[in-house]
């Protein structure tokens, strides 16, 4: 976050100048990783999403996936969670933002996907299914913020994958449907 592109090149072992052909600021190096890395992400997230069973089951996939995702590239997430902090860090390049939200509709889609499979299947009470994934994705990230500031830790009395766990079994028990 701190480093310029000068200090970028020489970690990456490439000439300044090949850096800043592809680069023009840091902002465009941002928006380049979070394609290259969102990618990835949106697709390893849709693959979650087709574990076969139910539709708990690939909430609860979706749900180890995206906090394992957080515990091994904790950087990544800090560039989606700038959009949060604009007022801190400055203006964000708007292909940036761009991306970032095309990255979490998508995202959005897939859960929003898995919820409706459970409405069709009887499994879940019948809801607006795009407001639930988004009620969804917001609670999830607050429980991952909880690990960012040691205060909010210590208010944990568990490991962040078993609290993590625990919100994705309460939010499903909140979704059966009453048959």
């Amino acid at each position: 976050m701190n480093a310029n592109l000068d200090e970028v090149a020489q970690i990456a072992g490439v000439a300044k100048g090949t850096l800043y052909r592809y680069f023009e600021n840091k902002g465009d190096l941002y928006v380049a990783l979070l394609v290259d890395g969102g990618a990835v992400f949106q697709e390893r997230l849709d693959e979650a999403a087709r574990t076969p069973g139910t539709a708990a089951a690939q909430i609860r996939e979706l749900g180890r996936f995206y906090v394992e995702h957080w515990t091994r590239n904790r950087e990544h997430f800090q560039i989606f969670w700038a959009l949060d902090n604009q007022e801190v860090i400055g203006d964000l390049p708007d292909a940036l933002v761009q991306e970032i939200t095309r990255l979490w509709h998508s995202c959005l889609e897939i859960l929003a996907a898995a919820i409706d499979r459970g409405v069709e299947s009887g499994e879940f009470a019948a809801c607006d299914s795009w407001e639930v994934a988004n009620i969804l994705w917001t609670m999830a990230n607050g429980v991952i913020q909880t690990e960012l500031a040691a205060p909010r830790r210590s208010l944990r009395d568990r490991p962040l994958d078993q609290v993590f766990r625990d919100m994705v079994e309460i939010f499903l028990r909140g979704m059966r449907s009453a048959l």
